[in-house]
């Protein structure tokens, strides 16, 4: 297309997960009742590990910052999936459009990492319980948060930058419920080999590099448990791994067989169903994950009860 005859996109038509009436009835019902057990239930999570001394330690720090990170992460996406839902305008604003897309993948990544730090936390409290008061010091465990979201601050501000260089000029419809990175690269009439050498380049590298940390942290764990002489000492060492791998299975299983792979095989369809499972179903989860398998939060959580009623 000639550029003379080419206009500059202001604004893109967010299509959603469906545009049939009757579906999206029902998907509006499913996803705020997701929306709203993921705020009670991280909430929850961080109001009762502030309020039980018990839970003042390193790997409840880093629970109740993922709980938080999760009620944010949910934020930037199911309202305005909500409200494009009963809107009969599916118009985004191209400003509103990128700072959805920063803050989504300042979330993503910030989650990322403070499951690595998690991760961390394990293994030195499995492998060098000696030191573990001196290693996972309350000012290295908040230097581990700060330093988780810094960098995934700056990841995303790259991406941000590059994505607002870009000329939009043709289509503006968006098949999908949130802006992505990869659906809007590809309504881009612009040069985006940068763009998608530093997402599968750099990108990789954030995303892989704290799962890479995480799946060595635990074969080191797993040495370590499989020296415990009785099975039940090995079971109850590891219990207390189950649900941050659980986690970590159902993250990463799903981020990295959406981002980690070349443009040229994105599926709009298929990657909407797995970005569903890890933006909203995961966050959603994750409460009831860590507290059904952890007498810690059980007590904790029965405390909190006690205290509001």
């Amino acid at each position: 297309m000639p550029r003379g005859n080419q206009s500059h996109i202001t604004e893109f038509l967010l299509m959603g997960l469906t545009t049939d009436p009757i579906q999206q009835i029902w998907l509006f019902s499913s996803f705020l009742a997701m929306y709203l057990v993921n705020v009670v239930g991280n909430s929850v999570i961080i109001a009762a590990i502030r309020r039980d001394a018990h839970l003042h330690t390193p790997m409840y720090f880093f629970l109740s910052n993922l709980s938080f990170m999760d009620i944010c992460f949910t934020n930037v996406i199911v309202p305005r999936m909500l409200a494009n839902m009963l809107s009969k305008s599916k118009k985004v604003p191209f400003a509103q459009c990128l700072t959805q897309m920063y803050f989504f993948v300042a979330c993503a990544i910030t989650d990322s990492f403070l499951l690595a730090a998690m991760a961390v936390d394990r293994y030195v409290a499995i492998c060098n319980p000696l030191h573990y008061t001196t290693a996972m010091s309350p000012r290295r465990c908040l230097l581990l948060v700060m330093v988780s979201w810094v960098v995934s601050h700056l990841h995303s501000l790259t991406h941000t930058i590059l994505m607002a260089r870009l000329s939009f000029c043709g289509s503006n419809i968006i098949q999908h419920f949130f802006c992505d990175v990869q659906p809007l690269l590809m309504l881009s009439c612009s040069d985006t080999s940068v763009n998608e050498l530093l997402a599968f380049t750099e990108g990789s590298l954030v995303i892989m590099s704290p799962f890479i940390f995480i799946i060595v942290s635990y074969v080191y764990i797993t040495r370590a448990v499989l020296k415990v002489p009785s099975g039940g000492g090995r079971y109850k060492v590891f219990s207390t791994c189950g649900s941050h791998l659980t986690v970590v299975a159902l993250y990463y299983g799903t981020a990295i067989s959406v981002y980690i792979r070349p443009s040229s095989t994105y599926s709009v369809t298929k990657d909407r169903v797995v970005t569903v499972i890890y933006t909203v179903v995961i966050p959603m989860l994750n409460p009831f994950i860590y507290s059904l398998r952890n007498r810690d939060m059980k007590q904790a959580l029965r405390k909190l009860t006690r205290i509001t009623e």
